[in-house]
């Protein structure tokens, strides 16, 4: 191993058989073999990095790209098919919640079990064992059945005795998405002080936030190689740019699928259900001119909105538009009137394009109502979830929007 590494890893490989149907009595096995058929499936497929002893890395990807199976292997959890591991120092493992963990055992049982298995003996987690408890905030119930926790309550203490240990090296795996916001900032400047400490850590997650706030590195793993590696800022937008084009992708696979579906219907029924005014498509664009389903908080879009007037004559219009989080808050709400734009004079076929300087909603998922009526509130037609996108961003934020501001010390 390099002087100055803790950990070192070279052409990792891993692959898993997949069952299509497997038998799991004697009779199953004997009478119905066929079900024992399987795919290999090749999850890793190469993967080599270094990480120094004091450094924090992450690593990214989309579900199932290898980033679990590549922490489990760090773990010893599983062995790789092929490649090789080289570790230094004591390791501390935050891979699954409560993993480890005896249902019937009390919390302060469980600490004990759990440190023990981290290389600690009986007198080193006696002299630990006040300030576990004290940064778990569990001290009512330490000596109550671990089965009759919260998840938060599981997570509390898992963390609590993971940094506890005095490892070298600590793995994560997205076990910082449990807990409320005040534990999450607590562990947060807990992870930082270890750090600080010259801890090495290797945080698995999806929430990108986290891990620039924490790690000098991602490296992003697609499809069981690593894609792309290099400071946060650097990997993330692109990443993300990655992520949107699979779910317009994915959305545009799923909207011929329902056109497809939808050509099933007489022309007699298609006429029928014809309105005044159609809307025919609503999507997101950048700057140049890219649809986006995946945005980065503060960018600059536009919202563009194809139309077709299907009456020889229609009153005087007005477009609006309702922003809404996915669990139904109504985020905000506007229409061209706001910009003294009374009446929309719309011609046979268009489009309505509506500049957004900056998309200021927060780290989340969206949509966008899209509605043409008439001035006296009677829609022509209302477009409910006409486009849905997902907002990230590289700060730590609460709420539903960001609020421009700036600071200033005398």
């Amino acid at each position: 191993m390099k002087d100055g590494n803790a950990i070192e890893v070279h052409d990792l490989t891993k692959s898993f058989k997949v069952y299509f149907d497997k038998g799991h009595t004697m009779k199953e096995k004997i009478l119905f073999r066929r079900r024992r058929s399987y795919e290999e499936r090749k999850v890793l497929n190469g993967i080599s990095f270094e990480v120094k002893k004091g450094e924090a890395i992450g690593l990214i990807g989309h579900n199932g790209c290898g980033k679990s199976t590549t922490l489990k292997l760090l773990t010893r959890i599983m062995y790789p098919d092929g490649g090789t591991i080289e570790m230094k120092g004591r390791i501390s493992s935050l891979i699954e919640l409560g993993a480890g963990f005896h249902p019937d055992m009390s919390g302060r049982e469980n600490i004990y079990i759990n440190a023990a298995i981290f290389g600690l003996t009986k007198s080193e987690i006696d002299r630990r064992l006040d300030g576990i408890i004290e940064f778990s905030e569990l001290e009512e119930f330490i000596d109550n059945p671990v089965r009759t926790y919260s998840s938060g309550m599981y997570m509390r203490l898992a963390f609590s005795v993971a940094i506890n240990v005095d490892a070298d090296i600590l793995l994560i795996d997205e076990i910082l998405a449990v807990g409320d916001a005040a534990f999450q900032a607590k562990c947060f400047n807990k992870l930082r002080e270890i750090k600080e400490r010259g801890t090495t850590i290797v945080i698995v997650s999806h929430s990108l936030s986290q891990i620039e706030q924490i790690c000098e590195r991602s490296y992003w793993i697609d499809n069981g190689r690593i894609r792309k590696m290099g400071r946060p800022a650097r990997v993330h937008p692109e990443y993300m740019d990655y992520m949107g084009e699979m779910e317009r992708t994915h959305n545009e696979k799923m909207k011929k699928l329902q056109q497809a579906q939808e050509e099933d219907y007489s022309e007699e029924t298609a006429e029928q259900k014809k309105t005044a005014v159609e809307i025919t498509g609503v999507r997101l664009k950048d700057g140049q001119g890219t649809e986006k389903t995946v945005i980065k908080c503060g960018e600059k879009i536009d919202l563009v909105i194809d139309y077709k007037v299907n009456a020889e004559k229609i009153e005087e219009t007005l477009l609006g538009l309702l922003f809404c989080r996915n669990d139904g808050v109504v985020c905000y709400g506007t229409n061209t009137q706001r910009e003294r734009m009374d009446n929309l004079k719309l011609n046979r076929q268009g489009t309505i394009i509506c500049h957004i300087d900056k998309m200021n909603f927060i780290a989340g998922e969206y949509w966008i109502d899209v509605a043409i009526r008439k001035l006296d509130m009677l829609p022509y037609v209302y477009l409910k979830e006409a486009v849905r996108f997902k907002i990230y961003s590289d700060v730590d934020e609460v709420g539903v929007a960001r609020i421009e501001h700036s600071w200033k010390i005398n």
